[in-house]
């Protein structure tokens, strides 16, 4: 059974100032994501960021889905795509 998705974004070019004005809300989400355990970990891709991951524990890739339909940096335009992909983890928790 698999019990982790990963999020992976595709962002526009110049993403880390072009996410601040959503930057917040974001946060706001993804915090109360982890705060239920729906999200073990996430974060921005390379330096300077471009592109992110985030790291669901979940049965079904619905709650990543939901995530990032609602995603402020989805519906705003700086994630220009995103995709849902099942993790299994061979090491760790």
């Amino acid at each position: 059974m698999i019990t982790h998705y990963v999020l992976l974004y595709d962002v526009v070019e110049g993403f880390a100032a072009k996410r601040a004005p959503f930057r917040e809300e974001h946060l706001r989400l993804v915090r109360l994501a982890h705060e239920r355990g729906q999200i073990v970990m996430a974060g921005a891709l390379g330096e300077p960021p471009n592109g992110a991951m985030l790291v669901f524990r979940a049965g079904s890739p619905a709650p990543a889905e939901e995530f990032a339909r609602r995603d402020p940096y989805v519906t705003n335009g700086v994630v220009t795509a995103w995709q849902v992909r099942p993790w299994t983890v061979v090491v760790g928790s």
